[in-house]
């Protein structure tokens, strides 16, 4: 375990800054292992059912980062898939296009291709001939309007979403102690805050694209998606925590008198193996009326 007064603030994340959609790949790979164990697998079923008559399959993964959804997602769908990667980070699709399985769950081909740009300006004309929209940690770094015309361009394309790991703001710590509930408010406080204008969703994401999907008649299917984490995620277990505590102290600085005391002794559990975290996110599929035309864009 790594001995927070040794840093700068004694709880700084190293390797995230919660909120901020700038991610490191040291921390998506931290973090992927436990991703893929809370993805809903009935949802995932749900979408290779949908799609299983579509020849190929057109896959548009939003924020990809370093590509764990498609590393997850791709060899449970059948027929051969082509990905299109969009990101603002050029070494992230670096990394995604490259990591992507080259075969599918029925041995299809899979190919990649990267789109670097801003993925909240999409719209029903671009996602014509896609097959899926997918997404993973995304929706609650977006606003209600960016969220809305996502809900949208997917209505009016008839083009399906699976969007992935939305905080929902609950977190469950076992043991648990007071101070848990007071840097879960904080944090969540600075999920939904305000940035160059920009009202963040935070953990009221999940709703809001069920809501937004629902004023279109699209039909969702939600299902919790929680990290579990013990001692074999001793490293994310810290450095989850050292980012949710930094933002908790931003949003509350008053928190910052009782910060490193509290991460020590949640590290020392965690190090003695006595410590279990969930944290709580959702799922959401959501199912447009097929449009009648499908195929490579």
């Amino acid at each position: 375990m790594h001995n927070p007064s040794t840093d700068a603030a004694g709880w700084d994340a190293r390797l995230s800054t919660p909120g901020s959609p700038v991610c490191t790949p040291d921390w998506l790979a931290l973090r992927e292992p436990a991703d893929a164990a809370a993805r809903s697998p009935e949802l995932a079923a749900l979408v290779a059912g949908r799609l299983g008559a579509e020849r190929p399959l057109v896959v548009r993964d939003l924020g990809c980062g370093t590509g764990s959804l498609g590393r997850w997602l791709a060899p449970q769908l059948a027929g051969p898939q082509s990905w299109i990667l969009h990101d603002r980070d050029a070494e992230l699709l670096v990394r995604a296009e490259a990591g992507l399985p080259r075969t599918a769950a029925d041995g299809s081909p899979v190919t990649a291709r990267a789109e670097q740009g801003d993925l909240t300006h999409l719209d029903a004309a671009q996602l014509d001939g896609t097959s899926l929209v997918t997404a993973s940690a995304l929706l609650d770094l977006l606003t209600a309007d960016e969220v809305d015309a996502l809900a949208d361009a997917c209505t009016a394309a008839g083009c399906p979403a699976l969007l992935t790991l939305s905080v929902s703001g609950s977190v469950g710590f076992f043991p648990s102690e007071p101070l848990d509930s007071v840097f879960a408010a904080a944090f969540d406080a600075h999920q939904r805050r305000t940035v160059d204008g920009r009202r963040l969703l935070g953990p009221d994401a999940g709703a809001a694209a069920e809501s937004a999907f629902a004023r279109r008649g699209v039909p969702t299917e939600v299902r919790s998606s929680p990290w579990r984490l013990g001692p074999e995620y001793a490293e994310l277990i810290e450095e989850w925590l050292r980012g949710w505590i930094a933002a908790g102290c931003e949003q509350q600085p008053d928190l910052t008198a009782h910060a490193a005391d509290y991460l020590r002794r949640r590290l020392d559990a965690c190090a003695a193996g006595d410590l279990r975290v969930v944290v709580n996110h959702v799922d959401v599929l959501a199912l447009p009326s097929q449009s009648p035309q499908r195929g490579e864009p």
